[in-house]
């Protein structure tokens, strides 16, 4: 029955029935209180599902729009990342968190998220236990994010622009940050998406400059699926004719990203949140606080806009 339930979530979210949000929330509860027999089966089909659903929703973009926003957050992207590596290395120093473990939870908070650290384990020689407690300390604040990001924009009055720009530069996966804009608005969208994808990018020169500073060979993983998008931008702004298949596609694109917040939020179980530890989710919280507010304070104060 438990299994079937699984199936159940999934199905409704591929049709429609279930809102991103509502997926979330049907995501989580299962996660938290039913046996999960196709944990490691729902993270490869979501990692999937995200990248193809990213894919389709840029067959509803513009290229001209994608290249001032990637142009104009550059800049933040470039700057963000440095003070949070810099930053997180300070407090796992400070909370004796293990070397490795402090800069994969830094670099998943500056970057984005568990790909992120999936791309610098093989660089780091992160063990297991490093990797597992990095990315449950990463997927736990995602979760939160989902919830409280849209909340918090709606409080402030934030603009579309300013709510898409602070949840590309504050929240850590490219799920969740597609999943919170898509609650508050198509404008903040297109704006997180962009910039989220271009904060992507970062993975290849980081993990090269790891790589280099700890001599590792290990093979260096490039987010190419951001390509893609980025095609599906330029046919869509230049071939007009296809622009009825585009509204498909993006439609698919809304659905697939329902169903990969379900199958991301199922693997929030109480094993994970008792295998992160106090030290590595205490210095995950901390860092991502001060990148969330600090960002946020220069949104409102006009420093950081598009």
């Amino acid at each position: 029955m438990v299994k079937n339930l699984f199936f159940v979530g999934i199905i409704l979210a591929a049709s429609g029935v279930l809102s991103p949000p509502i997926a979330l929330a049907a995501g989580l509860a299962y996660g938290l209180l039913a046996a999960h027999h196709f944990h490691g089966d729902a993270r490869h089909l979501s990692k999937f599902l995200l990248q193809a659903s990213v894919v389709c929703l840029g067959f509803g973009m513009n290229l001209g729009e994608i290249l001032r926003v990637g142009r104009s957050g550059f800049f933040y992207t470039a700057f963000g990342i440095a003070f949070a590596l810099l930053l997180g290395a300070a407090l796992a120093w400070l909370l004796g968190v293990g070397k490795t473990q402090g800069f994969l939870i830094s670099a998943g908070t500056a970057i984005c998220g568990g790909s992120a650290i999936a791309a610098l384990a093989p660089v780091t020689e992160a063990t297991e236990e490093a990797l597992a407690v990095s990315m449950g300390t990463v997927f736990v604040l995602n979760s939160i994010a989902l919830f409280i990001f849209p909340a918090i924009g709606h409080a402030l009055h934030l603009t579309q622009a300013q709510f898409g720009l602070w949840s590309a530069l504050a929240i850590h996966d490219t799920s969740s940050v597609v999943g919170a804009a898509a609650r508050y608005g198509a404008a903040a969208l297109v704006i997180a998406t962009t910039v989220k994808l271009a904060r992507a990018l970062w993975i290849v020169p980081v993990s090269i400059g790891t790589a280099l500073v700890r001599r590792s060979h290990a093979r260096i993983h490039i987010p190419w699926f951001i390509l893609f998008f980025v095609l599906a931008a330029v046919a869509n702004t230049f071939l007009h004719w296809i622009h009825p298949e585009s509204t498909q596609l993006v439609r698919l694109g809304r659905l697939g990203l329902a169903v990969t917040l379900f199958l991301i939020a199922t693997g929030l179980t109480r094993q994970t949140i008792k295998d992160v530890g106090a030290r590595p989710f205490l210095q995950g919280v901390l860092l991502w606080m001060v990148v969330g507010s600090a960002s946020l304070f220069l949104i409102l104060r006009g420093w950081i806009h598009l």
